[in-house]
């Protein structure tokens, strides 16, 4: 099909998605913007977080992965459960018993301002830098199969897709993310359905018989028990639950959409609904990577795992419509983990780092402020999207989970020590175990797996002989989030006392 025409169906997408921004935002104010005025219906909100966890990311890199992987992401996807379980019955409760708008709130209330500002930059390092590796991803997917053969730039894309998410996120922040995110989490699972139902054909075969086929290949292999390796079973499902807590628990983007449902008995059913529901569409992913490779095999299609399925997708061998619905299901994807990410962003901003729920200025004041923050987002996300055209590195999703261990930890410990213990702590020192905890789990990383890092920052470290003789071949996975929580915890348990009677 013409990418004109393809090109066309984007600009359609976008403008339904205005049309829903326009009418979601009437009436909106700086209340609407950051938690939707605690009106937001759970079964929306559970529905349109599955686009908002998968993104473009999931989309691309889980079905190439298969390839080299086999279905071991799903281990991962069985730690989220019990990461969800936790989400629901121990921190939903505590922030709507805290009538918390931003989560890091309780931070502040717990050990004191230092704390709180700790916890919201890493979640803004975080989410900026995990957000724009996805909307790269995504738009050099949209730029090699049609804007490359419309004479766009790489640069002009960039700005006009940001532009889009600004527009339509500008007034109405979580109350129109919620709707907007609904319609883009139907557009991607309908298209991957039918891109399944379309690959299966293709092969001559039905549901069943693919599945049987797949796994002949052997890529059905879910649990990994080679101990060393980086995907281990037991660092997959460890890893997979603490991810979730901390990606998603502790993340002021997802649960400033759960803490927008009026009730905590509505917020926990959109939680174990979304769990259900994700755990299926993952596996669908899964199963959708054994198909392509299998069709890929039949056509001698040999490319890097993120270029899979839109290779397959848009090539000539399927009608026009699979790769409209391609184009639409990978914007569907794209959208919801951006337009989140910066709304998200801008309220963490707002209240957490300006305490801007606390000024005396007028609602109007607060509202051009929050404008201008929200606006200075876009424009850090458009310079960090060309870093990632600079870099150009491929298979993302492993840079993201590996950045999201090193940045989340400090939450995670944070949280856990507030939580779980009734200790003070002395605020000035704050700052101080949050820096060194990534840094030491950063070089423990760093000599467990060097290679990795040596592709990454395109330079040779040469630590191979003190990794083998100090791990011994053991890699360190998914595990890294948990290591960096637990630094993080001892680093505060050093610097915390037993707390005066009467004391929180």
């Amino acid at each position: 099909m013409s990418p004109g025409i393809l090109f066309a169906f984007v600009i359609g997408y976008f403008l339904l998605l205005l049309l829903v921004a326009w009418y979601t935002s009437k009436g909106s104010d700086n209340d609407s913007f950051f938690i939707g005025n605690k009106k937001s219906n759970w079964m929306l909100v559970a529905f349109g977080m599955i686009g908002t966890s998968l993104s473009g990311v999931t989309f691309v890199s889980v079905p190439g992965g298969v390839g080299g992987g086999n279905f071991f992401y799903f281990q991962l996807v069985l730690g989220y459960l019990l990461g969800y379980l936790v989400i629901a019955f121990v921190l939903l409760p505590l922030y709507y018993r805290m009538n918390l708008t931003s989560i890091y709130t309780y931070l502040e209330k717990r050990f004191g301002v230092n704390a709180h500002k700790a916890g919201a930059s890493f979640f803004i390092l975080s989410r900026a830098v995990g957000a724009t590796a996805r909307l790269y991803l995504v738009i050099n997917i949209l730029q090699i199969f049609i804007l490359n053969k419309l004479g766009i730039p790489f640069i002009a894309t960039a700005f006009v897709i940001l532009l889009m998410i600004l527009l339509y996120t500008f007034e109405g922040g979580v109350k129109t993310i919620i709707y907007t995110d609904t319609l883009q989490t139907t557009g991607m699972l309908l298209g991957l359905v039918v891109c399944i139902a379309v690959v299966i054909k293709s092969l001559g075969t039905d549901f069943s018989g693919a599945l049987t086929m797949i796994s002949d290949k052997g890529y059905t292999q879910v649990f990994n028990t080679d101990v060393k390796s980086g995907s281990f079973f037991l660092k997959h499902i460890i890893g997979g639950m603490f991810i979730a807590i901390a990606m998603t628990g502790l993340d002021q983007e997802m649960m400033q959409k759960n803490i927008s449902v009026k009730s905590l008995a509505d917020s926990q059913k959109n939680m174990m609904s979304f769990t259900a529901v994700l755990m299926l569409v993952n596996f669908l992913f899964l199963f959708l990577g054994g198909i392509l490779y299998l069709y890929a095999a039949t056509k001698g299609i040999d490319v890097a795992p993120d270029d899979l399925f839109p290779t397959i997708a848009l090539s000539d061998a399927f009608s026009g419509t699979i790769g409209i619905l391609f184009i639409i299901a990978l914007i569907s994807a794209l959208f919801p983990s951006v337009d989140g990410a910066i709304t998200s962003l801008t309220s963490c901003f707002c209240i957490d780092i300006l305490s801007l729920n606390n000024s005396s200025a007028s609602e109007a004041d607060k509202k051009k402020t929050r404008l201008k923050v929200h606006l200075s987002f876009a424009v850090l996300f458009f310079i960090l999207v060309l870093i990632f055209k600079a870099i150009n590195d491929k298979l993302i999703i492993d840079f993201i989970l590996k950045f999201a261990g090193i940045t989340y930890g400090p939450l995670l410990g944070l949280f856990a020590f507030g939580i779980l213990t009734k200790r003070s702590i002395n605020n000035k020192f704050i700052w101080t175990v949050c820096i060194l905890a990534p840094l030491l789990v950063m070089g423990l990383d760093m000599l467990s797996s060097p290679e990795w890092y040596e592709k990454k920052l395109h330079v040779t470290l040469g630590l191979s002989d003190i990794s083998s003789s100090l791990f011994h071949g053991y890699k360190i996975g998914n595990e890294l989030i948990l290591i960096n929580g637990l630094f993080t915890f001892a680093g505060l348990l050093m610097i915390s006392k037993k707390s005066q009677p009467g004391k929180f």
